[in-house]
């Protein structure tokens, strides 16, 4: 009886194997924000957590409450947490006011979560001055070039240029070179936007920063 036991109890174990299908939890996926309110200036930072690595990317999209939103990010996932620190602030020019969802897609798992994006007072550089100070920085424009970028693009509560630079006078503006360490600290986010136009607008008042065809006495 004992064996004929034994035996019924494999052909039952053999039958749920064969006939029971392959139950595989599917990898999930979420979003832990830093923070769900943003202001101009600030730069999105969240981490997605997977619980298990694929080899798959992540395909992110960020999306307004119109559905306006980027196209896919792709995002490789080598950790179980893996941070997406933004590589642009805010800026009002770009992004409107209001609620915005992250997407994310992984492995056949899906997740959104939302943030808002609110007023403020801080006003930043635009990012498209970065090239141009790098290619001021490399040597490839000149002084004049550079000062022109940030009286047609940057705020004047910001930075404050003097003079409407044109073809006629863009040649007339000199820079100190040591002035180039400050861009160069800029450009590394070792000093804030704030910094930056704090000190341009100081040498602008100082004449350190020169509008005119001759040199100023405090180079």
């Amino acid at each position: 009886m004992k064996r004929k036991s034994a035996l019924f109890s494999i052909l039952v174990a053999l039958s749920f194997a064969i006939f029971l299908p392959d139950i595989h939890a599917e990898p999930s996926v979420d979003i832990t924000m830093e923070k769900t309110t943003y202001s101009y200036c600030e730069k999105l930072f969240y981490t997605i957590e997977v619980s298990e690595i694929t080899g798959e990317t992540a395909i992110i999209h960020i999306r307004d409450e119109t559905g306006k939103g980027s196209s896919a990010i792709p995002i490789p996932i080598t950790s179980l947490q893996t941070p997406v620190p933004s590589l642009i602030a805010f800026e009002k020019e770009i992004f409107p006011l209001g609620k915005y969802f992250i997407d994310v897609e992984y492995s056949g798992a899906q997740v959104t979560t939302e943030f808002n994006l609110i007023d403020s007072n801080s006003i930043c550089i635009p990012e498209l001055i970065k090239p141009i100070m790098a290619n001021w920085l490399s040597g490839n424009i000149s002084d004049g070039f550079l000062m022109d970028a940030f009286e047609k693009y940057v705020d004047k509560k910001l930075v404050d240029i003097p003079i409407e630079i044109n073809e006629n006078n863009v040649y007339n503006v000199t820079i100190p070179e040591w002035v180039k360490n400050v861009g160069y600290w800029w450009i590394e986010e070792a000093i804030s936007d704030e910094d930056l136009g704090n000190t341009l607008n100081y040498l602008i008042d100082k004449k350190i920063i020169s509008f005119s065809s001759e040199i100023s006495d405090g180079i």
